[in-house]
């Protein structure tokens, strides 16, 4: 199960996805791309950043990981 989500913010793209483990919990993953860039450096990939009992709270923690991360490293 691969459930995605693709928002802007402040000038990225910003996919956050999820997917169930085995043990039934999901793994917050995320995208980011600049959108005022075609290039690979523009594109960020983080995988696995933390682990949640629902869905719903996994596509919630990549969301505010990636509205933090921009926010500090724009």
């Amino acid at each position: 199960m691969h459930n995605k989500q693709i928002q802007q913010y402040n000038g990225y793209a910003v996919q956050a996805s999820v997917h169930r483990l085995p043990d039934g919990s999901f793994s917050s993953n995320l995208r980011l791309e600049r959108t005022d860039s075609a290039r690979a450096e523009g594109r960020y990939q983080f995988y696995s950043l933390d682990y949640f009992t629902s869905e719903e709270q996994a596509l919630q923690h990549s969301t505010h990981w990636a509205r933090n991360w921009v926010d500090t490293r724009g």
